[in-house]
């Protein structure tokens, strides 16, 4: 396979930049292909791309992570005027020397491609581009100095709030380079807010925590996750056979080699199915997720835990689950797989951090739960009180199809991108 991937077609539309009545197509840079939607990030890059696609023709770069990707180029070509697809296959060792030569942070060192730095280049050349979405702050590096026109960076997290936790948690080398990550990664969010026209977050919350740590930010906002409600809906699958076995089964979807994910299952297998246990036996706790790593894999038949692994399609699992638990210590953003699990009607426990950017009431919608304890004791309830846990499930679905759907969540896109209502009507009324 070559390592870039190129496709042009001709531009269906003209793009408007508000006030400055400038016209010219959108760039959009992504650290991922968009496609599948089938993990966190994925998911909110696929639905933008394909909002900012009915707002104007859009080129694309992005990185492949694998084989499987190219076998997805066939969407960016039904979708995207243009794109570039090289293969990002730096290991981590690689990127971390280039970042302590270059003095970056290691992160953007792994989303580095020459490639991928060309193609945009030329594009910037050759299209008529009147603004730039950068999609993590990782592909901001992808940005000349010298741009002018509109840029709407959206960092989704605050990635270096992240890192700091984790050197926080950390010890001994890995807790440094933590540490020396979230410190330059800090300098670039600042850096990149003062500059961008609008910095989004997934959440308000994320929003007032990157205002709190950039004080020179010129337009900082929330942009939230939704849903596809439609997909998500225990009406549409069976759920998963292995699940109508005794149990209670609790369920946890994620990417597996994620540190979060991985300290969040560790939590349940090694804290909270033990106690659970000595009340309900024969509860099983599944994680459900694509590349689980040795930590994980040495969880499967501890306490009654399973490792599954990556499934093709997380529905059925979740709708075969008596409670989706989300027990995560260290979290950013909207959870995707706790929305992905209310959509799908059932009772759903997290933890403070995994609840952050979800407007829902906890005992109504879904059911916050503090600590170990807390976990155990609801859960033990939800296991007793079978009508209450019913009822959980269908108001978490009514809440999420009523408030968290893609087209409610990404309504202000348009105007992000400086495409104002009036011109927006005279495109429909000549359509």
């Amino acid at each position: 396979m070559e390592a870039t991937t190129t496709s042009h077609r001709q531009s269906a539309r003209p793009y408007y930049c508000e006030g400055a009545g400038v016209s010219g197509d959108i760039l959009f840079l992504a650290h991922r292909l968009p496609f599948p939607p089938d993990r966190g990030d994925k998911i909110r890059s696929h639905h933008i791309l394909k909002a900012l696609a009915q707002i104007a023709p859009v080129h694309v770069g992005c990185l492949a992570e694998d084989e499987r990707d190219f076998a997805h180029q066939h969407e960016l070509i039904e979708l995207a005027a243009s794109f570039c697809m090289p293969r990002g296959s730096k290991s981590l060792l690689l990127a971390g020397c280039e970042a302590i030569v270059r003095r970056e942070p290691v992160s953007f060192s792994a989303f580095r491609s020459p490639d991928l730095h060309d193609w945009v280049r030329k594009a910037l050349e050759r299209e008529n581009i009147g603004a730039i979405y950068v999609f993590s702050g990782q592909m901001a590096q992808y940005v000349p100095d010298d741009w002018a026109g509109r840029l709407i960076v959206d960092l989704v997290d605050v990635d270096s709030a992240k890192f700091e936790a984790y050197a926080s948690h950390g010890l001994g080398p890995r807790a440094l380079i933590d540490a020396r990550e979230w410190r330059m990664l800090r300098k670039i969010e600042a850096d990149l807010a003062a500059r961008a026209d609008a910095t989004l977050l997934v959440s308000e919350a994320e929003a007032d925590l990157l205002r709190s740590r950039v004080p020179r930010g010129r337009n900082i906002r929330a942009l939230s996750n939704g849903i596809d409600c439609n997909h998500f809906d225990p009406a549409s699958v069976t759920a998963e056979s292995f699940l109508a076995s005794d149990g209670p089964h609790y369920v946890f979807t994620g990417q597996m080699d994620y540190a979060p994910n991985i300290d969040a299952v560790s939590r349940m297998t090694q804290a909270i199915m033990p106690q659970i246990r000595r009340f309900l036996p024969d509860a099983q706790f599944h994680i459900v997720g694509r590349a689980p790593n040795r930590a994980v894999q040495a969880l499967n038949g501890q306490n009654g835990t399973s490792v599954v692994g990556e499934v093709p399609d997380t529905r059925p699992w979740l709708a075969g689950a008596d409670v989706v638990v989300a027990p995560l210590t260290i979290a950013r953003g909207v959870q995707n797989k706790v929305i992905e699990a209310m959509a799908m009607a059932r009772p759903v426990i997290v933890s403070p951090d995994a609840a952050t950017g979800i407007p829902a009431r906890s005992n109504q919608h879904f059911v916050i739960a503090e600590d170990d304890s807390a976990f155990v004791a609801k859960l033990l309830r939800l296991a007793e009180e079978t009508s209450a846990a019913k009822e959980l499930g269908t108001a978490a679905r009514q809440f999420v199809v009523d408030h968290m759907g893609w087209p409610a969540m990404l309504a202000d896109l348009p105007k992000l991108m400086g495409v104002s209502a009036s011109e927006k009507q005279a495109e429909r009324d000549a359509a």
